[in-house]
Formats: structure tokens, sequence, C-alpha cells
């Protein structure tokens, strides 16, 4: 029998995870801007952080859940949970291999690595980068293994632990920092600090296995493809055995073969980040650093939002492929992945069109409010206000390709995202040494606002990738997307909200910004959650009855 159940409950335990997850990132990159602000030490550790955990992002969660989950859950929707066990076992066991690999060629390559990702760091600051790398390449790879626990559980429908794990690396990281951060140097505080966050990556990984054994009793770490049951009658399962080789040789090498494209399509963001990180190093100091926590307030909504639905849906969307043979416009399997990509699409944009408003309007007080403290002065809100707004050009894209690429794995088609994921990296790269390099010079302003142009540039390519999945996918199963009277309801909401809390912003004295932003965005959020309501925006109404449900 199916689980597949409502996609809106999964969505709203996913986005549960990632809520309390992100939130203790937001303590997390708080406490790191009150001891390092935006100096040259934030810009070595944001940089170094960043290679070991686009390998994290990039090789794990994205591409390994994309190419094991429809397989995964496919086998378990067809009643084979015993081939199923063995399948993760063997994924665990070359996953385990392959990340030891390439974190000792990590460790070992780190010079050649910041050369790539951050050509711009000189001397000091350079070296900084290369020990902080080395420290933090192990803990990368447990974050892998993490991920192959995430699918696991994702496919048993096990979500809320998966997704608020990665509290144990966030806790171990601000531990470190209230402990070490007031008397220690900031060079040697960095080095402290790399060394947490690989403990954390360590303790995130540990308290998922319980549960992963729990589910998969039958899962053991081998690379035997064969099964071999033994006993007095084998003879009699010879057939038996056969069907189970088979079948274990073409689910491990189908994964294998949809790892390498999708590694590439849906860890596109982080190709994206990669270059904006390279790009961000050539302009002037605070700019990697600011980059960075901008990063983490605009990928926000992408996570709760686009990641939650994405995640939810990716398990069911796999089941009825495998069940109902949905390969055509006209098959049955289509009507239903219309049906439920469209209502995950309507879901996503109730939510991330008021996000990306409130970026542009009131990023200031968002920025204020969560990162302003110690070295991080109200100068730095500004700077980090106009990399959010540059970001909301392509917020609704961003998240809704990402439902549209979990469709396409769920067709086991992997070919397609990759394509068009090639197309937004190449139009990344361009735009963004355009629009951040020579942009601010055209304009005559400062090349440190080149950092605004990168999510700007990022952006536009995000929707160029969204609507060629869209365009390619609708040819496939029919038409899906967002209807635009939706949408224009959605933005009427929010341009109410965002000029009533604009208004709120001006009339308000000089106050601590947490104070003010609970002023301001309480405000938006009150009239955005109104107008919502009173245009019947079901989602609206619906998301309100989930949270009161879920919190009884």
């Amino acid at each position: 029998m199916s689980k597949r159940g409502s996609g809106g409950r999964s969505a709203l335990l996913v986005a549960s995870g990632i809520l309390l997850t992100r939130l203790t990132g937001l303590v997390r990159q708080r406490v790191f801007a009150h001891y390092f602000g935006l100096g040259a030490e934030a810009d070595a550790f944001s940089a170094a952080f960043r290679i070991p955990n686009f390998l994290q992002n990039l090789f794990g969660e994205g591409a390994l859940s994309a190419s094991f989950i429809p397989v995964y859950a496919s086998l378990l929707a067809r009643g084979q949970r015993r081939e199923a066990d063995r399948v993760a076992g063997i994924v665990a066991s070359l996953l385990a291999l392959a990340v030891s690999a390439i974190v000792l060629v990590g460790v070992i390559a780190t010079p050649l690595l910041i050369d790539a990702i951050a050509p711009g760091f000189e001397g000091d600051q350079r070296e900084l980068t290369i020990r902080l790398v080395r420290i933090l390449f192990p803990g990368a790879g447990l974050l892998v293994l993490s991920a192959w626990c995430l699918g696991v559980l994702n496919s048993h429908r096990r979500f809320l632990l998966s997704y608020t794990a990665p509290v144990m690396w966030n806790a171990a990281m601000i531990v470190t920092l209230v402990v070490f951060g007031s008397g220690t140097a900031l060079p040697r505080l960095a080095e402290i600090l790399a060394w947490g966050s690989v403990v954390g990556s360590a303790l995130q990984f540990v308290v998922q296995l319980p549960a992963v054994l729990r589910v998969a009793p039958g899962m053991q770490l081998s690379l035997r493809m064969a099964t071999d049951d033994g006993g007095p009658d084998v003879n009699m399962r010879t057939q038996v055995n056969v069907r189970t080789r088979v079948n274990l040789r073409t689910e491990v090498r189908e994964i294998i073969r949809n790892f390498v494209p999708v590694f590439f399509s849906r860890g596109v963001v982080q190709v994206s980040a990669y270059v904006d990180t390279l790009l961000a190093s050539l302009l002037p100091t605070g700019a990697v650093a600011g980059l960075t926590s901008a990063q983490l307030l605009y990928t926000l909504p992408v996570s709760l939002f686009g990641m939650s639905v994405s995640a939810a849906e990716l398990p069911a969307l796999s089941e009825i492929s495998a069940m109902s043979g949905a390969d055509g416009v006209d098959s049955s399997g289509a009507d239903l992945l219309r049906q439920r990509l469209d209502a995950g699409l309507r879901r996503i944009a109730c939510f991330v069109v008021p996000s990306a408003m409130a970026f542009l309007a009131l990023g200031d007080v968002i920025a204020g409010a969560l990162l302003e403290t110690g070295r991080f002065a109200h100068a730095d809100s500004l700077y980090v206000w106009s990399i959010l707004a540059g970001s909301a050009v392509g917020l609704l894209a961003s998240t809704l390709g990402r439902l549209y690429a979990s469709t396409y794995y769920a067709l086991r088609d992997t070919r397609t995202p990759l394509r068009y994921a090639i197309v937004r990296v190449v139009l990344t790269t361009v735009l963004g040494y355009v629009f951040a390099i020579h942009l601010p010079r055209w304009l005559g302003i400062s090349s440190a606002w080149g950092a605004a142009g990168l999510t700007a540039s990022a952006g536009l390519a995000g929707w160029v990738e969204m609507l060629l999945l869209r365009r390619a996918l609708n040819a496939r199963i029919g038409k899906t997307g967002l209807p635009a009277e939706y949408v224009a309801k959605l933005w009427a909401s929010a341009i109410a909200g965002g000029a009533v809390a604009w208004g709120v912003k001006i009339a308000l004295p000089v106050l601590h910004p947490a104070i003010t932003a609970i002023a301001v965005l309480g405000a938006y959020g009150l009239i955005f959650l109104m107008a919502t309501l009173v245009l019947r925006v079901p989602e609206a109404a619906a998301a309100l009855a989930r949270v009161a449900a879920f919190r009884r």
C-alpha cells in the first residue's frame, strides 16, 4: 500500500526541521558576526568553509537524495524491503569509500583549491584559509554520510529527525565560539571553530544512525550484490536468488548512473555560490563575509519552502512513477504528477513571494535584528541589505525550480535538469562577472557594491533555468505552473504588507534592532496574511490550519 499521504503534512514536518536548523544557524551566524565582524579573518573562514560545504551539499544531500531516493523508495513501494535494505547498505559502503578518497585528495590539494575559489587572497589570509580547509574537510565527509541517513529516513517518511539533525552541528559551533571566543585571538579562534565544526559533523551523523537501523534492519555494509540465502533449501531458491542478484545490480547501477548528472544539476546552487565567492574575493575586504551572511538569510526561504516541499514530494512522486508507469501525457501517472506538482508550486509561492518582498523592502531590518552585534555594525547591515535585495530577483524561480527538478528525478530523468543546470551556471558566471566587476565602475559607485550584482545576476540565471525546466516537463506530462491570477494576488498582498511595514519603519524612533524587527516584520506579516485571506488564497488558510493541527 502506498504511504504517499498528505504532501502538505510531510512538507510541514520537513519545514519544521529545517526551521529549527536554520534558527540555530542564524544564532551561529550572529555569534560568529559578534566575534569576527566582516574582517579579514571572517573572509578567510567564510571562503574556507565554502570548499568542504560545497562538497557536502553537492556530493551529499543534493545528488545522493535525488539519485538514491527514487530507486530506494520504488523498492519499498513494491514491497521489496529486503532488497531495499541491501541496496542501502551497498550505497553506504560505496559512499564511504568514495568520500574517504575525496577527503584525502582534498586535504593534500588544498592550496590548489584556494587558488581556485579565492584567487584574491594573499599572504597571511591565504595561509589561514589553507589551514582552515584542511581542518574542515573530514567534517564534510561525515556530513555526506549524514545525507545518506537522510535519504533512508525520508524514504520511510521519517522527515523530522533527518532535518533537525544539523542542529547538533550548529550547536557545536555555537558552544565553541561561546567557550573560546572571549579569550582567544582571531586567527587562532578561526582554527578552533573549524575543529568545533568537525565535532558537530560527527554528532549530526551519529544522532541519525539508531533511527536508520530501526527502519532498515536488514541493512549491512557490503559491496556484494549477490544474495546468499544459505540453508538446506538453497537449491529451491536458486531462481529467487538470481532475480534478487539481478535486481540489486540493476538498482545500484542506476543509482550510480544517475548520480553524475544529478551531481551537477541538483548542485547548481552550490556551483553558483562557488562562482559568487570567487568573484567576491576580487572585491574589497568584507565582500566574501557579507555575501556569506546574506546567503544564510536568503537561502532560508529556499530551504524552508522549496526544499521542504521538494523533499516531501520526491518519495511520493517516485512511487507514482514506479506504480503507475507515468511516462506520457495521456497516462494516469502523468495526471497524478501534475496534480501533486501544481499543488506543491502553489504552496511554495505562497511563502516565497512575501519573503522576496521582505528582502527587497526590509532587508536592513532583517540583517540588523539577526547580525548587528559586536564588530558587526549598522553599516554592515545596510551592506547585507543590498545583497539581499539582489537575491529577491530570483528567489521564486530558485524555489520553484527545485520542485521541477525533483519531478524529473522521480521520473528517473537526470539528463534534462543537467542540461539546464549547465545553462544556469554559464549565465551566472558571465552575468556575475559583468554585474560584480564592471557594473559598479560604469555606475560610478564603490566596487564593494558588486556583491549585490552577484545575487541579482544569479537570480536572472535562475529564472532562465526554471522556465526551461517547466517548458520541457509540460511537453512531457501536460501543462503545469502557477495561474497568473494566483501570483497577482500574492504580489498584491506582499506589496500592501511592505508598504505598511515601511511606514512603521520610518515612524519608529531608534530602537534596538531586534525590537524594530518585531514591530516592522510583525506588521508586514499581519497585513500580508490578512490580505491573502481577503483575496481568498486557499494555501494561506490551509497553512494556518496545518500549523494549528500540528501544534495540537
